[in-house]
């Protein structure tokens, strides 16, 4: 890393914020925002309630995310360690000038960044090659897919970074002469961030195959030999196992997680999609070729992935990447989120393609027109993308109004039941807690605290103005609110 690099990472680091400042103020409705509003709920109640990093709180009340059907009236939230949450609830309670929504996207985009100069350094140090390392962390930056899910509420680009980090200090112990005590640091701090990120989201262990490649770079086979690879493992899963033991104590707040691997939620139901023809056109030609690339990119991709490297770890990137996918195949096509993981060895293998062009030139075209065209094919790629992505920041701008007339309406304390089929946005929009469905009979509800029951649905609110006697506190051609 010479000065000149700097002044190019500091240049695509300022891009990658003004991109990712992109409607950064809008309400928490946009993709996935019930999975957002989960992880935004729990950083809420951190503010409100104190910071019980060993019992995470949201606000769905309902058995409707337990795996075990239990009743969850402590809105116990026991997925990922709330490390993210924590910190830009933090971050919000001292600094509230911005809002909680705020807080979040930003401390998203400040692990971002390190994922870019993350990049830049790992290609640029294991091809020596400035035009690599430039397009790959430029990816990264600006594509618009990338851009999006690295400013979501959500914990994986923090994870992430993470594990990036941990990945950059044993990295280090390759270079040679080293003390032992630089060794020991440098040892130190990879096992703690290697341990942090799967504590925030455990999907980032498959990075673990990196980790394992740089031991077997520096001993060769003799690292099964050496204890400080034992020790550097154990140490790194043992707050892992610590956290899973914990919250199996809590089994109303453990959402189901089996179908993950193999099935995807229909109209129909759940059905099976473990290798089936379905899963490769989502996950290869709709999301990767066509929304994260935009077409185009896919060429430059596979020029990284079949090019010839020196040196091999790079590869080791791209098979974690893909054991990932392979494994949690339902939840990937499911839900795009799922393919925030993946997203570093993507860019990093479009910036090799676009190396190996480079260094051959010759081969494909004019030397005169190869820059030029690669250029145009990334403005194409870029514009092919956005056309789709641009949706992701979509919200129904009737939803936040409808949280301000419940805001009104009830007490802070009061229980909600909205019949949003298990979406929890509008529980979190209006700061209520209760029910993201109507899960059983409105009176059985009633029996167990819950106050009012608000329905978006027009033969739901016929259906309960004739078969019940509730007050109805407010009705529009929107929305109704019963009290129960």
């Amino acid at each position: 890393m010479k000065k000149k690099d700097f002044l190019i990472l500091f240049l695509i680091l300022l891009t990658a914020v003004i991109f990712r400042l992109y409607k950064i103020n809008i309400p928490l409705a946009d993709l996935h925002s019930w999975r957002q509003a989960d992880t935004a709920a729990v950083a809420r109640n951190f503010v409100k309630n104190g910071f019980d990093l060993l019992h995470p709180r949201f606000d769905d009340l309902s058995p409707n995310q337990s795996a075990a059907g239990l009743e969850n009236p402590e809105g116990y939230r026991m997925v990922e360690f709330p490390l993210y949450n924590a910190i830009f609830a933090l971050l919000y309670k001292n600094f509230s000038q911005l809002s909680l929504e705020i807080w979040g996207r930003l401390t998203s985009i400040f692990f971002s960044l390190i994922i870019i100069a993350l990049i830049y350094y790992f290609v640029l140090k294991e091809t020596n090659s400035r035009i690599g390392a430039i397009t790959s962390s430029l990816v990264y930056a600006i594509f618009p897919f990338f851009v999006f899910f690295s400013r979501v509420i959500l914990p994986e680009t923090t994870a992430l970074s993470f594990v990036f980090i941990s990945i950059f200090f044993l990295y280090q112990t390759l270079d040679k002469p080293i003390n032992r005590f630089t060794e020991f640091i440098f040892y130190f701090f990879s096992i703690v961030f290697f341990s942090l990120s799967i504590l925030i989201k455990p999907t980032v262990i498959f990075y673990i195959l990196v980790l394992l490649s740089i031991f077997y770079l520096k001993y060769k086979i003799k690292f099964l030999k050496n204890i400080s690879f034992y020790l550097y493992f154990l140490f790194s899963f043992l707050p892992f196992f610590l956290w899973r033991w914990h919250i199996t104590k809590f089994p109303q707040g453990i959402p189901p997680s089996d179908w993950l691997i193999t099935s995807v939620n229909t109209y129909q139901g759940l059905k099976n999609i473990f290798f089936k023809p379905a899963f490769f056109r989502w996950i290869f030609f709709e999301r990767i070729n066509n929304l994260i690339f935009g077409g185009y990119l896919t060429f430059f991709f596979l020029l990284g992935v079949f090019g010839k490297l020196k040196k091999k770890l790079l590869y080791s990137f791209l098979v974690a990447a893909f054991l990932y996918l392979f494994t949690f195949q339902g939840g990937n096509v499911q839900h795009e989120y799922y393919q925030t993981v993946i997203l570093p060895p993507l860019a990093i293998f479009v910036g090799l393609g676009v190396n190996c062009l480079s260094n051959y030139k010759k081969t494909f075209i004019s030397p005169f027109l190869t820059y030029p065209l690669a250029f145009f094919v990334f403005i194409l790629s870029f514009f092919f993308s956005f056309y789709k992505v641009k949706d992701f920041y979509h919200y129904p701008p009737e939803l936040p109004q409808i949280a301000k007339i419940i805001n009104s309406l009830t007490l802070p304390d009061d229980k909600i039941i909205t019949d949003r089929m298990g979406d929890t946005t509008l529980l979190y929009l209006a700061e209520r807690r209760g029910a993201p469905s109507i899960y059983k009979d409105p009176d059985e509800l009633k029996k167990i605290g819950y106050k009012y029951l608000i329905t978006l649905n027009p033969e739901e609110i016929k259906k309960i103005k004739a078969e019940k006697n509730y007050q109805i506190v407010f009705e529009n051609n929107q929305l109704a609110i019963f009290k129960l």
